[in-house]
């Protein structure tokens, strides 16, 4: 969020704002960039004010509307890169060996968390499943039965036996520092926890219904996401025959889309930044009536219109590095809702894949 000029002058503008103004930039700055992503009734609300107060900001601020602002807001997170904004500002170690904020004991009074820093409440604007949010059950994901606790304790442990030294040696190597890392441990942990809380159960049992009866399964994602694409079909083709990955090459995708037919089914996973690729063969399989079961994030995909099955994922977990992790662990679900409908012609077909493979 440091690097965000939209962020920075809202900063800026901040002491010569009226109260209700304020407010309003307290809730962005607080929650950047994801406050901004909601409906401008909805953003009033959580500032405590009307709507038209909350207008009026950004009319001052020189946008043509609420709109605007959001879109501006957009581009901006679009063009940054997480990974180089967290090399250049990842913390240095102070002379206790911690991690160095480099802010000041001054009363901020927006966003002085600093980025990758969540408040514990839950967010009602974030984004979530076309049908709101439900808890899945503890079946449905890898639960620890302690809640987690063991982990933590092991870590404690781990932990216990570096020094404070070698601490703040590890920080001045040029890493983030081990400090740095445990926090990024717990975000990853936490985001993932509303990730799958998020994602309605009912939308994993849309989605494996048309994965089950489909006559083809594709599936296909942009630079990182493809790996979760790849993991999806690898796991798929042992439940079901004729899943397979988009191939990669242009004249394997156009053999591809000459064959869909409205039967099938293409899975495709797309974030920011969104792929001009993904998009081109998803409009061309549509077009041959394939239909589609998108895996996004809380931005929305170009393609969310196009989706049978849209499943958001509701943010980005703090952190430099894309969370994949995920993006996995909604595969993963969806392929024990998927394996659910196939039994037990999936157990038949397992049990052959074993007995092969052994022989081959």
């Amino acid at each position: 969020m440091e690097n965000d000029p939209i962020a920075s002058r809202l900063g800026a503008v901040y002491p010569e704002l009226p109260p209700g103004e304020r407010a309003v930039v307290r809730v962005l700055l607080d929650d950047y960039p994801f406050a901004a992503l909601g409906s401008l009734r909805a953003l009033a609300e959580r500032a405590g004010v009307s709507p038209p107060t909350a207008s009026r900001l950004f009319d001052r601020l020189g946008y043509d509307g609420f709109a605007d602002f959001q879109a501006a807001v957009r581009d901006g997170a679009r063009d940054r890169s997480r990974l180089l904004e967290f090399i250049t500002h990842r913390p240095q170690a102070n002379e206790s060996g911690g991690p160095h904020t480099g802010r000041s004991g001054g009363d901020a009074p927006v966003g002085a968390a600093g980025p990758g820093v969540r408040s514990g409440a839950a967010d009602p604007d974030a984004p979530a499943g076309e049908e709101g949010a439900v808890t899945l059950s503890g079946e449905a994901g890898p639960v620890a039965p302690d809640g987690g606790a063991s982990a933590r304790a092991s870590g404690a442990t781990a932990g216990a036996r570096v020094s404070a030294g070698e601490v703040g040696a590890s920080a001045s190597d040029g890493g983030a520092g081990l400090a740095s890392l445990w926090q990024a441990a717990e975000d990853l942990r936490a985001g993932l926890d509303g990730t799958l809380t998020a994602v309605p159960e009912p939308l994993y049992h849309r989605a494996a219904a048309l994965l089950a009866e489909a006559g083809s399964v594709w599936a296909l994602g942009g630079p990182l996401s493809e790996l979760a694409a790849d993991y999806l079909i690898r796991q798929l083709a042992g439940l079901r025959p004729r899943a397979e990955r988009v191939p990669g090459s242009a004249p394997g995708r156009a053999r591809t889309v000459l064959d869909l037919t409205a039967s099938d089914v293409v899975v495709a996973y797309d974030f920011r930044r969104y792929s001009p690729r993904t998009a081109r063969f998803v409009h061309a399989a549509r077009a041959r009536g394939a239909r589609l079961v998108l895996v996004t994030d809380a931005w929305g995909s170009p393609l969310a219109a196009e989706a049978e099955v849209l499943i958001r994922l509701p943010r980005e977990a703090a952190g430099p590095i894309a969370p994949l992790a995920h993006e996995i662990a909604v595969s993963e679900l969806l392929l024990v809702a998927t394996a659910a409908r196939l039994a037990p012609s999936a157990a038949g077909r397992l049990a052959a894949l074993d007995e092969l493979t052994q022989t081959l």
